[in-house]
């Protein structure tokens, strides 16, 4: 791990038991306070990623252009165009999602939306060998984003039901028991902790490391999904805000 001028760490992973893709994929993120961009060059995984809530827009093409320029690949040369698609802050799954679409759509490349709390579901395997995720992101006005993750015999977290917004105290009572630990990630556990300590789990492990989606996690599933035919065209690749009313709510004349 290095800090470069621009003040921005850059990593190499070393995965774990998850198999080695063969493609080329760029992925980037800017759906939370966490501002990423990946490579994934047939297995190996190059990311950078800085925490600037603010300055997503003037900070991630950069980060593009460094990680292309070092590995000497052109955007023409890749695969696919993978993206953080949310849910997270509006704002940013807005900038993130236009953002790859300009890119993929200059250099012709399908694309791959990703969810963030996969993403983050995915890091604990990653940092931890988990086999099992809780993530949640604050959602603001009292919510969370959440979901349950499961790892799948090639080394991937899928998705166990689906992704939703909702009150702390409502998802406790609601979530099934599940007799297996589990690890918490994400900053809806970091603000709603006890609340969601209270989860009908065997365990529940905290990601210390880990509070944000990184596309370092995203490319990698990314890889995945471009090896089993997923990729789609630059038209169908669309943010999930998973609480879109809201969004809607805020312009005059709608609903």
């Amino acid at each position: 791990m290095t800090v470069n001028k621009n003040n921005y760490l850059t990593k190499t992973v070393s995965k774990r038991d998850e198999e080695n893709y063969m493609s080329k994929i760029l992925a980037l993120d800017t759906s939370t306070e966490n501002c990423s961009a990946a490579l994934y060059l047939d297995g190996e995984i190059t990311f950078r990623e800085f925490e600037s809530p603010r300055e997503h827009t003037l900070r991630i093409l950069p980060m593009v252009d460094s990680l292309l320029k070092e590995a000497n690949v052109k955007l023409t040369d890749l695969d696919a165009l993978a993206f953080g698609r949310g849910p997270g802050s509006f704002t940013g799954v807005r900038i993130g999602t236009g953002i790859a679409q300009g890119l993929a759509f200059g250099a012709d490349l399908p694309m791959l939306p990703i969810s963030s709390l996969a993403a983050m579901a995915q890091g604990t395997h990653r940092l931890y060998g988990a086999t099992a995720a809780l993530p949640a992101i604050d959602a603001r006005m009292g919510e969370v984003y959440f979901a349950q993750y499961e790892l799948n015999d090639k080394g991937i977290m899928i998705l166990v039901g689906q992704e939703v917004v909702t009150k702390p105290d409502l998802l406790t009572s609601e979530f099934g028991a599940l007799d297996k630990s589990v690890y918490s990630v994400g900053t809806g556990w970091g603000t709603y902790p006890e609340i969601l300590s209270q989860l009908a789990v065997k365990e529940i492990k905290e990601s210390t490391e880990l509070q944000f989606p990184t596309s370092a996690d995203i490319v990698l599933l990314a890889a995945a999904e471009f090896a089993d035919g997923k990729a789609v065209g630059v038209e169908d690749a669309m943010p999930v805000y998973v609480r879109d009313t809201v969004t809607w709510k805020k312009l005059p004349g709608r609903e």
